[in-house]
């Protein structure tokens, strides 16, 4: 087939043509919108998932959405930050969006209220003293200048939110990889929406995350279950899994057998992000059409190099020679969730030795724990590309303290 005309995007986050299988979803966020727009109260959403189901796609429908219904949206991507460059992010993604809903020339006494609590907001003192937002705007006393980071973003929300309302606008917070906000920065966020709940005002924050932020946000704050729905988002029927394959090749006006589709399906088990990296290949490969269940299984060697040497690589590559033994001892087990003291059996340690191990991959984004005691990959078939990656389980000798003198 012709690699220009290939319709799949196995990319980190990029959209594929055709989306499938997420109408609930949007469908949620179409309500989400119009009900705060017309001044009522409804949950927020922190969509949790495994890696490459498919959360930052729709992120990104949720974004189109937003714009569609003419609210203004602030995107972002967490990451391991202190609590100075958190402010320092949060307060420039304020100041764009408060400027694009009004130009400065137009602002109201909201408006310029508005800006004086981001501005107070933004203000940080550290080693490097007070870092500078990059307008000439005053910032406000009692508001936003408390230096306790909940109750200055809850007043920065406040006032960007009545400004919108002024405008009869909203604002969408958008929040990727929310797992690697801090506790105090998660606390805060809750806090400051919570706040804005109160106040019936049209700015909302949705999120996406590994499947642990749930339970770190109910320990942020108790009432964070009440708050937010948690919508997991998981790999997709096997309808909508054949609709993902052949859709996008039919608008190409290309055909798959029923019998190479059943086998792409079984292949993937549905997970978005391993039907546009297997459709590639499956294009690149295809001579005829229809595309045949013999494409799809020469195909098959190429998808899992590809998947080898990028998607699950890279996080390999991050470990450590004991965080890859415990993640190679999991995968001895079995894809299923595994309790922390079959692992160290596996790794002829105790729980307690290899517990900090197993904490760091967790921080790390690799493992999450779905219960209490047990752990499992963050990333589908991870287990498969473990025992491939590391075929015999090698554990590093435990070093010794050194004796203080």
């Amino acid at each position: 087939m012709d690699s220009a005309r290939n319709p799949y995007t196995p990319n980190a986050g990029a959209s594929p043509e055709i989306v499938v299988g997420r109408g609930e979803q949007t469908k949620a966020f179409r309500t989400l919108l119009g009900r705060l727009g017309a001044g009522r109260t409804h949950q927020s959403m922190v969509m949790v998932g495994l890696r490459g189901v498919g959360k930052t796609v729709l992120l990104n429908e949720f974004r189109d959405i937003a714009h569609q219904e003419n609210w203004e949206v602030i995107e972002h991507e967490a990451s391991k930050h202190d609590d100075s460059r958190f402010r320092q992010t949060m307060a420039t993604l304020l100041r764009g969006a408060l400027l694009r809903l009004s130009p400065r020339a137009r602002w109201t006494d909201r408006g310029h209220r508005a800006a004086s609590v981001i501005t107070a907001f933004s203000v940080s003192m550290d080693q490097q003293g007070t870092w500078s937002l990059g307008w000439d705007v005053e910032p406000s006393e009692g508001l936003g200048d408390h230096g306790e980071l909940g109750m200055d973003l809850s007043d920065a929300l406040v006032a960007v939110g009545e400004a919108a309302q002024e405008r009869q606008r909203g604002v969408a917070i958008l929040i990727d990889e929310v797992q690697f906000l801090s506790a105090r920065q998660l606390e805060a966020l809750i806090q400051a929406i919570h706040k804005t709940v109160q106040r019936k005002l049209p700015i909302t924050f949705v999120g996406a995350g590994l499947p642990q932020i749930a339970e770190l946000a109910g320990d942020a704050k108790s009432y964070a279950e009440r708050l937010f729905q948690f919508p997991t988002v998981d790999s997709l029927s096997p309808e909508d899994a054949r609709t993902a394959i052949t859709d996008p090749a039919a608008a190409e006006s290309v055909q798959y057998d029923d019998d190479a589709v059943d086998l792409a399906v079984e292949i993937t088990r549905g997970y978005p992000y391993f039907i546009q990296e297997l459709g590639y290949q499956v294009w690149e490969i295809a001579e005829q059409n229809p595309i045949s269940r013999d494409d799809v299984e020469q195909a098959r060697e190429a998808y899992e190099a590809k998947l080898d040497s990028s998607f699950f690589r890279v996080r390999l590559d991050r470990a450590t020679p004991l965080q890859s033994a415990y993640m190679r001892a999991m995968a001895e087990l079995g894809p299923e969730p595994q309790k922390a003291d079959a692992v160290a059996r596996v790794l002829g340690r105790e729980s307690s030795q290899v517990g900090p191990t197993r904490a760091e991959l967790i921080d790390m984004g690799l493992l999450y724990t779905p219960e209490h005691g047990y752990a499992a990959f963050t990333v589908p078939d991870f287990d498969k590309y473990m025992l491939r990656a590391v075929p015999e389980l090698l554990v590093p000798p435990i070093q010794k303290r050194k004796k203080r003198t």
